[in-house]
């Protein structure tokens, strides 16, 4: 089976050569791109989106870059863009250009402050398309506009980031987590969006293997269908939270889906939105039942 993390944040440590945007104490100072690649390799995920995190390097994409070329067999790469930028559209039309460049992301949580209004989200959505780049939306709080936004945009692939829910810090979460599931099961009817079902073991009330969670999941697959589902983890942002494999897991595992239902959530889907794959599998690195996940 085909693994496809779509979307994890490699970075390096703060250091005056490539210093973080916003101070972070999330109890570790780094995870490269040789790191990321370990515990992917660890827990047999073939490849993964990396996306630039925009709390270490705002909307500079340049350690995503170096993460790319460094593995170009396991990473394809997304970078947030500024819609308050006047050139944006320039922006956009130079990253369709890098190697391995997927997406770019559009941040409209509304933890985030960003005037819905704002001009130029709608050229961020334009633009994209142009480009024939899907869009990355975390719209997490903003579920109202961003439904504005995807109906304006009928021509442009949106992506939504992490259920389009607000997912909690810390563990356990709190039962409200879920409130915007309503909004989120009605944005199915958008044909020109998708979601990822990322970082959803973060949502849970319960320890490992977060249990559950799968009735709310269950609803979402129905809603949107398992070709419109993206599995994800969103490490590193929950790795405070949890090591990787327990994002990897409670998916793989689950008794609930076919084997076939788990290879288009886990990969195949991710695989067709983004028109990327891995170059190389876990199958191939880890022959003769030498991989042990454990």
């Amino acid at each position: 089976m085909l693994v496809i993390d779509c979307q994890v944040h490699p970075f390096l440590a703060d250091s005056p050569q490539r210093p973080w945007a916003q101070p972070h104490d999330d109890g570790r100072p780094h995870v490269t791109a040789d790191e990321m690649v370990m515990a992917m390799d660890a827990v047999g995920v073939d490849g993964a989106i990396a996306v630039s995190p925009r709390g270490m390097y705002a909307f500079d994409p340049s350690y995503a870059i170096e993460v790319q070329r460094t593995h170009p067999e396991r990473f394809a790469i997304v970078r947030p863009v500024d819609p308050e930028n006047p050139a944006v559209g320039e922006t956009i039309a130079e990253w369709k250009r890098t190697p391995g460049a997927v997406a770019v992301r559009l941040m409209l949580g509304a933890h985030l402050g960003l005037d819905p209004k704002t001009q130029g989200i709608d050229v961020v959505a334009r633009e994209a398309a142009r480009q024939g780049l899907p869009v990355n939306f975390q719209c997490s709080g903003n579920l109202d506009a961003a439904t504005a936004l995807i109906d304006r945009h009928p021509q442009t692939r949106f992506v939504l980031d992490h259920l389009g829910i607000r997912q909690p810090r810390k563990m356990p979460a709190m039962p409200e987590a879920w409130a915007d599931l309503p909004k989120l099961l009605a944005l199915a009817k958008r044909p020109n969006a998708v979601v990822k079902v990322s970082g959803a073991c973060t949502m849970s009330t319960q320890p490992y293997p977060h249990d559950d969670i799968w009735d709310n999941l269950q609803r979402v697959f129905d809603a949107w269908g398992l070709d419109r589902c993206l599995w994800g983890t969103d490490w590193t942002r929950t790795y405070p939270l949890f090591p990787y494999i327990n994002g990897v897991e409670p998916f793989r595992l689950n008794q609930r889906l076919s084997e076939s239902d788990k290879a288009k959530l886990m990969g195949e889907t991710c695989a067709k939105v983004y028109g990327w794959k891995p170059m190389s599998s876990c199958v191939q690195r880890h022959p003769k039942g030498a991989y042990n996940p454990s």
